[in-house]
């Protein structure tokens, strides 16, 4: 099968203004991407999606009735469209807003204005999220790793699922949280993925459990994180962690992070 690229993209973009629909549309074709649908509001986005599912959605925030959430939502309680990559593109800066997108796997978060090096960076995710490139490890076969994906957000846990089948990686297990997580170890397993913030016991405090137990302190461990604070990140560094990576996060970025952990 000959790879995915840009130009073979079918694109909604979800645009109250026609003024920024045109401005993305100009970038979006500098990509070759071509086939691009429009849409104006929540309503007219799921319309458009029941008739032809497009390979990515690119959303404004604030939209005339209701938000990209509203959208983002509906998109992710649907089982035929669950796993839709979905890109939001907003002025908003408070992590209170955008940290919810983050939770929901959405492939980028776009700054409004943005430049053009972002929207390639977003549509290269895309093209990830939707190719199969299996990793190549010298001491693993992808297909026998057993991974224990941990992380409060079902849809968060469904889209690292995704990223990993694309690598080859199909024995995962789920646990909702760290506490979860720590009743599931003794099943046995060659990598933890677990988000930072989590109910309960959060991503550092598994780490640190992990790396003070007998039996579970070599597993490699990646963290995925939506934290900025400084202090935040130092102390997971310091819990041993093998690697970590933002929310969301770039394919091959988490490609390149399991390749390097996993052969150390």
């Amino acid at each position: 099968m000959s790879e995915l690229t840009s130009s073979d993209l079918n694109i909604l973009l979800v645009e109250p203004s026609a003024v920024q629909r045109k401005i993305i549309r100009k970038e979006l074709h500098k990509e070759l991407v071509e086939d691009i649908d429009e849409a104006d509001s929540v309503e007219a986005a799921q319309n458009r999606i029941r008739a032809v599912q497009p390979d990515l959605v690119i959303s404004a925030l604030y939209l005339p009735d209701g938000s990209a959430m509203d959208l983002l939502q509906g998109i992710r309680q649907n089982p035929e469209t669950k796993d839709l990559p979905f890109m939001l593109v907003s002025s908003e800066t408070r992590h209170s807003e955008l940290d919810q997108f983050k939770q929901s796997g959405v492939i980028a978060i776009l700054p409004k204005p943005f430049n053009h090096d972002h929207l390639a960076t977003a549509i290269n995710s895309t093209l990830d999220l939707l190719s199969h490139d299996e990793l190549d490890l010298e001491y693993y076969d992808p297909t026998s790793l057993r991974v224990l994906v941990v992380d409060d957000s079902r849809m968060a846990r469904n889209i690292i699922k995704k990223v990993l089948g694309n690598l080859g990686i199909n024995l995962i297990t789920e646990a909702t949280d760290g506490s979860e997580a720590i009743t599931l170890l003794p099943e046995g397993f060659d990598l933890v993925v677990t988000d930072y913030n989590m109910p309960e016991v959060n991503g550092l405090e598994l780490a640190e459990y992990i790396r003070n137990s007998i039996d579970y302190s070599h597993l490699p461990i990646l963290m995925v994180t939506s934290e900025s604070s400084q202090a935040h990140l130092s102390n997971v560094s310091k819990s041993g962690v093998n690697a970590m990576t933002d929310k969301p996060f770039e394919p091959s970025t988490v490609k390149q992070l399991l390749a390097r952990i996993l052969e150390d």
